[in-house]
């Protein structure tokens, strides 16, 4: 039988694989609405051209960048590489032991990473569609999984920042300094919480 913390700790991976999939799931939805409904037609502007939706097949990362480099570069770059990224950053954050917030970066970052993987294995590009700005001063086109990935990278780095904070706080009050540094940091939950 599992106690308080155990439960929490399955409910808190459960909600991960949701919020994983559900953001997985968007980006595929709204690249099948793109390859449909945007493939040959022309832009379409919104919101006095501050959105735009345009078709856009990307061989490279984010932004095209790479989208010029040799096949099998790319395909080591950003297939292999991204495949081994991704692995890596899923193993490091159970083994850091990351809280809810980090490990909320982390799904999204993964979930956006995933999505466009899948599109460079079946595909070999990746359909982007997005477009913002205002005048001369636009973003490049991009989709779904890219905000994940740049929201996933906002959400984790926000979190550290707080726990260096909290860190340099308590390391200067000498009454927290008996928990040792980091006993208090919200960035992070003991081992005792994670089972």
């Amino acid at each position: 039988m599992y106690h308080r913390g155990g439960m929490s700790n399955v409910w808190r991976r459960v909600a991960l694989l949701l919020l994983v999939g559900m953001t997985v799931g968007c980006d595929r939805v709204s690249k099948h609405f793109a390859a449909l409904e945007l493939a040959g037609a022309p832009r379409q502007s919104f919101l006095a051209d501050t959105v735009r939706l345009e078709y856009a097949e990307n061989s490279g990362a984010f932004l095209s960048l790479g989208h010029d480099w040799s096949e099998p570069v790319r395909t080591t770059v950003f297939t292999i590489g991204t495949g081994l990224v991704l692995c890596v950053m899923v193993a490091a954050a159970f083994r850091v032991q990351l809280s809810g917030p980090a490990l909320v970066g982390v799904a999204f970052y993964f979930a956006g990473g995933a999505s466009n993987l899948v599109d460079r294995i079946v595909r070999g590009s990746v359909i982007d569609f997005m477009n913002v700005g205002v005048g001369p001063l636009r973003t490049g086109i991009f989709n779904v999984a890219d905000m994940a990935i740049l929201l996933g990278v906002g959400i984790f780095v926000f979190t550290h920042r707080r726990a260096a904070d909290h860190d340099a706080s308590e390391s200067s009050d000498p009454g927290g300094a008996e928990g040792g540094a980091g006993s208090k940091d919200p960035a992070y939950k003991s081992r005792a919480d994670q089972m």
